[in-house]
């Protein structure tokens, strides 16, 4: 059922990072490709510029995620004379989807947005998103639907319709300073599962550092509980499921290796920088990151003068890890032709060759089967063969939960975990459950 955004989903947006059908079928307009009508067709150049349609895409994220969007906003505008597209940066995801859903309310939404794929479901049964079916129907053969990597659409989907297009998608790796390993005698191969990971630590303490700086992140554990064998959320979505022996194994193994001081886990607003710092600095040997950081990580490896390469997450019962990252999706109350220009817009920047661009760039996955088997980037990751990693991974990857109340539900999650790791006293089967009573109070609304 269709739910109005509340003043309780403004909030919602602000606590997560880290993701009308009646236009669809209109032709001849400015911002179609290919529909124009042989009178447009006869238009002069200055007519046409003068009737350019002009959209906002707004997005999330700085460096070098900001510099692929840019280049590729710049490459399309100029592809054209028909549609001008204006990018504005808006911070990170937690502040990008709180200005989107003010800027709906006040009838100034961007047409084209980066929107985390968690929060696709609260978006797109809010209203605040247009279905994508029509168009992709209309457009199959151009747009190619089947060609986008099937482990990264689960979350394009809400309710068995199509909202978004997967853009900049990824799954957390797990970085390795192999130079470190090998100075404490171990094999750079790294470890393959959490009790080797243990076992690495324990070796490098007594080298006076420590295993991993992991912050009690909601995705890594989303990570840890499917390689455990379990789920966030019951099947229906009605009810947590993070609370079982599957979910419970994760914060109990974090909390052993933090209280024996094999892994250092940060808390507050620095906790991620904190393990950013530490991997760079070389006092941790591992992090879990994800995959859009393979390009800035060996920047800073070269830097500092140590090896890196990446492997999969450490399996538990199984290898497993949730997908992340954004897609591109239109809001549903601009006009038709800035409706079309937004859909030409998408196609343009989920294409083969962008989607190449952009990993080759920053390290977000390659959405597309066709860019994976490209002459261009199998020689890219034989070259470079840190950013195949999370390609290989994604056979193991699931989507991540997509209910109206799951962005709240994690941080509830989050904040059980610290207290759980921090708190001697407080077991994490405790901190769980707790966790879990307020969660279902949520979803069973």
């Amino acid at each position: 059922m269709v739910k109005k955004l509340t003043a309780l989903s403004l909030a919602i947006f602000m606590v997560v990072v880290l993701a009308a059908c009646g236009s669809n079928g209109t032709t001849g307009t400015n911002g179609s490709t290919g529909n124009e009508n042989s009178g447009a067709k006869a238009e002069s150049t200055d007519s046409a510029a003068s009737e350019k349609i002009v959209i906002k895409y707004w997005y999330a994220f700085g460096d070098k995620i900001e510099e692929a969007k840019l280049h590729m906003v710049k490459e399309f505008n100029e592809s054209q004379d028909k549609i001008e597209v204006i990018a504005e940066h808006q911070g990170g995801y937690d502040d990008l989807h709180a200005k989107v859903q003010a800027a709906f309310a006040a009838g100034d939404a961007p047409a084209v947005t980066d929107l985390e794929i968690a929060s696709t479901g609260v978006f797109a049964r809010s209203g605040m998103l247009e279905e994508l079916t029509t168009y992709a129907e209309r457009d199959k053969d151009q747009l190619q639907l089947e060609d986008f990597n099937p482990g990264l659409m689960g979350n394009a989907y809400v309710d068995d319709k199509l909202f978004g297009l997967p853009f900049m998608r990824s799954t957390p790796i797990l970085y390795k300073n192999v130079t470190m390993l090998k100075d404490a005698g171990l094999d750079p191969e790294g470890p393959k599962t959490w009790d080797e990971l243990e076992q690495y630590s324990r070796v490098l303490k007594e080298k006076g550092k420590i295993g991993m700086t992991v912050p009690a992140d909601i995705w890594f554990y989303e990570a840890l509980v499917a390689q455990s064998g379990g789920q966030m959320l019951s099947e229906d979505g009605k009810s947590a499921a993070f609370n079982t022996p599957e979910g419970v194994a994760p914060v109990q193994f974090w909390k052993k290796l933090s209280s024996e001081g094999l892994i250092k886990i940060p808390v507050g607003d620095e906790a991620g920088a904190t393990a950013e710092k530490d991997f760079a600095n070389q006092m941790s040997a591992f992090k879990f990151a994800s995959t859009a950081g393979v390009t800035g990580s060996l920047e800073i490896a070269k830097g500092n003068g140590f090896e890196l390469e990446t492997a999969f997450m450490p399996a538990n019962v199984s290898y497993g890890v949730p997908t992340g990252g954004c897609q591109l999706v239109m809001t549903s109350k601009s006009t038709d032709e800035e409706k079309e220009a937004a859909w030409e817009f998408m196609k343009w920047m989920t294409s083969k060759e962008n989607t190449i661009y952009q990993h080759k760039h920053v390290g977000y996955l390659p959405t597309r089967l066709s860019a994976v088997e490209s002459e261009e980037l199998k020689t890219h990751f034989a070259e470079h063969p840190q950013f195949k990693v999370a390609v290989d991974q994604l056979e193991h990857a699931r989507p991540r939960p997509m209910e109206n109340a799951y962005p709240e539900v994690a941080k509830i999650v989050k904040e059980a975990i610290e207290k759980a790791i921090l708190d001697p006293k407080t077991a994490p089967q405790d901190a769980l459950d707790a966790a879990a009573e307020k969660a279902n109070k949520l979803l069973s609304k």
